[in-house]
């Protein structure tokens, strides 16, 4: 994994504020850097509900985007209250409570997301939980299998083997190196990820499965005459390894600390289709000082290195807040295409949707759709939502489709918003209403996700009334 690459991943899980804290301390420490005049292409406030808002970046919308849907940047304003379905409410209580606390996300939120978007059958989802339960704070599962399986019983008995089987899929969440027992099966999870022609990856691999332990002692010299390779390969190996996060769960809770939230994205519809580009106001415009590369060809050769590797850095903080941009951007793009129906009718129409599922579409690994969305928000005329608000686990419907469990919670919670005071709906009539609107639910998942919405029992919602 070259700098660059980890640079690139570690700008993408940034939320908005981090990141500005990021570029900020970069204009600070690198003087080929400063911060760009904004630019004059920024979209202007427009009207109605098929125009784009004046918070969005119009470099990030396409010519061909621009050409089909003939929209300028300098016409009218945009509509902030009242108004179309199109337009945002700024009194909206759902947007404004978000942009005004962030959800702390921590590593255990983050991967139990990941496991309730997950394939898994529900019996492998527990045991998943129990896991990742079980995981300090650096990502590491320190307990042995068969104390997982004590803690799984009675509701779940499992041998070491399937624990293990489900570990296997937990490592492949995001942070990449999650779920490891030691410092060397955690560096050969994220190795496994590269790519095979990454330089120093198969040694590395060897070293990091057979000789971690000897490398303090041995030193590159001792260990390269133990495997009887050159020293050279073993040199390139180490470095490698050496560019590995030996504590993958720790990112996480360095950077759950936002306060504030702050857009990435906006959403608008426009001409009957929705749109969606960067929030202007969420990237810091930073640029290369042009002056300073003039400098580098009139100063002597020691000063022209020093400028050189500086000027080296800054370029590539600014391919590595193109692709987040551009990942982002996909990424979202994606989500409206699969959830139109959410933003024009609310959550009882999400639909399933998962990690694997946008990453297939958009051509990315699971991992990094996941830290794309990871404390990202979205303007919308619904409000700011969170990118995970878009995904859901799916149940099978009787028509042979599925329907998310968000939209069942709303289904759930539309149904009691409706009854009769006097006479609170029982679980058990919750399920059979569903069950009657093609959703068969039993009793037992009704009063999980009604618990989960804060929701009394029919016993204490009648004494209420």
């Amino acid at each position: 994994m070259t700098p660059q690459l980890r640079q690139a991943i570690r700008l993408l899980q940034m939320s908005t504020a981090e990141l500005e804290a990021e570029l900020t301390e970069a204009v600070e420490t690198n003087p080929l850097l400063d911060w760009a005049e904004a630019s004059d292409d920024t979209a202007t406030e427009l009207s109605g509900d098929d125009a784009p808002p004046a918070e969005i970046e119009t470099s990030a919308a396409t010519e061909k985007d621009r050409e089909s849907d003939d929209w300028s940047p300098d016409e009218g304003p945009w509509q902030t209250a009242g108004g179309s379905g199109g337009s945002f409410n700024d009194d909206d209580d759902q947007g404004s409570a978000a942009e005004r606390i962030a959800e702390t996300d921590t590593l255990h939120d983050h991967l139990l997301w990941q496991l309730h978007l997950s394939h898994l059958s529900p019996r492998d989802r527990r045991i998943g939980a129990a896991l990742i339960d079980a995981l300090d704070d650096d990502g590491y599962l320190r307990e042995p299998l068969d104390a997982i399986a004590e803690t799984l019983k009675p509701e779940v008995v499992a041998s070491e083997e399937e624990i293990a089987v489900v570990l296997h899929q937990l490592q492949r969440f995001d942070p990449v190196g999650v779920g490891a027992r030691s410092l060397g099966e955690c560096l050969h999870l994220q190795l496994a990820v590269l790519s095979d022609d990454t330089p120093g990856r198969q040694l590395a691999l060897q070293i990091a499965d057979c000789a971690l332990e000897r490398l303090p002692k041995s030193g590159v010299p001792g260990l390269a005459s133990e495997l009887k390779r050159p020293l050279a390969d073993v040199e390139q190996a180490v470095q490698l390894l050496r560019s590995l996060d030996p504590k993958p769960g720790a990112q996480l809770g360095e950077l759950s600390h936002d306060t504030y939230v702050v857009p990435d994205c906006v959403v608008w519809r426009q001409r009957g289709v929705w749109r969606a580009a960067l929030a202007s106001n969420t990237l810091p415009k930073v640029g290369i000082h042009r002056g300073y590369e003039q400098m580098i060809r009139q100063c002597g050769e020691n000063d022209a290195g020093y400028l050189r590797n500086h000027l080296q850095e800054a370029r590539w903080l600014l391919k590595s807040l193109e692709a987040r941009g551009d990942t982002l951007l996909k990424v979202t793009r994606c989500l409206l295409r699969q959830q139109a129906g959410f933003l024009e009718f609310g959550e009882q129409a999400l639909r399933p949707l998962t990690l694997r599922e946008v990453a297939s579409e958009v051509g990315l690994h699971e991992s990094t759709v996941s830290r794309a969305i990871a404390r990202k928000y979205v303007r919308t005329p619904r409000g700011t939502l969170p990118l995970r608000a878009f995904f859901a686990s799916g149940i099978d419907t009787e028509g042979g489709g599925e329907a998310s469990s968000t939209a069942i919670q709303a289904m759930i919670r539309r149904l009691i918003d409706h009854e009769n005071p006097r006479k609170p709906l029982s679980d058990a009539k919750l399920a059979d209403l569903l069950k009657a609107s093609g959703v068969p639910v039993a009793r037992r998942t009704v009063a999980k996700y009604r618990e989960a919405m804060h929701i009394l029992s029919s016993h204490e919602r009648v004494r209420i009334a």
